[in-house]
């Protein structure tokens, strides 16, 4: 029994894919260290950084629920969400069209990324760190109704905390 559960666990760690070497720098080792515990790397990474820079080469898609949303998003980015993401949404957008997506980290976006890339969408890219790491940067945000603003909903107070700039006022 002991056996089985020893190949069992290390069938589980070989099934696990390490965190790419290139991968985005985010302004918090913390953070980046928490973002390679919770991601498989299945979906390729785009860091804020160059989403900024080249912005309008993607169709841009938030995928947290639609509280988070309306509180504030990336510029230009459309509502997904999570819970209730439907692919039918999607149905105007070419599948080789470059589609960014994020959430508060990025679990929640390479979720659906994984899903879009099942659906044969073929440039899915999840944002490092996402709108959290967004706001670290100090990077624009808006509200549901395309004005600029200073919040961003940090899902709970504990993932709050990966949040550091101090001009982002914090809700949940």
């Amino acid at each position: 029994m002991a056996s089985l559960f020893g190949l069992l666990i290390l069938g589980l760690y070989s099934c696990a894919q390490e965190p790419p070497e290139d991968r985005p720098r985010l302004t918090n080792d913390a953070f980046d260290r928490k973002l390679t515990s919770l991601l498989s790397f299945k979906v390729p990474l785009i860091g804020v950084e160059e989403l900024k820079a080249e912005r309008e080469k993607f169709y841009l898609l938030d995928t947290r629920e639609r509280e988070e949303y309306e509180v504030s998003h990336i510029p230009g980015a459309k509502y997904a969400g999570y819970r209730d993401f439907d692919l039918a949404e999607l149905k105007d957008v070419s599948r080789d069209t470059p589609v960014v997506l994020y959430c508060s980290v990025g679990y929640r976006s390479e979720r659906i990324g994984k899903r879009l890339q099942k659906a044969g969408f073929t440039d899915v890219r999840n944002l490092y760190g996402s709108i959290f790491e967004w706001t670290n940067r100090g990077y624009p945000l808006e509200n549901d109704q395309g004005k600029p603003v200073n919040r961003i909903h940090t899902y709970n107070k504990s993932w709050s905390r990966w949040v550091e700039d101090d001009a982002a006022r914090k809700v949940w």
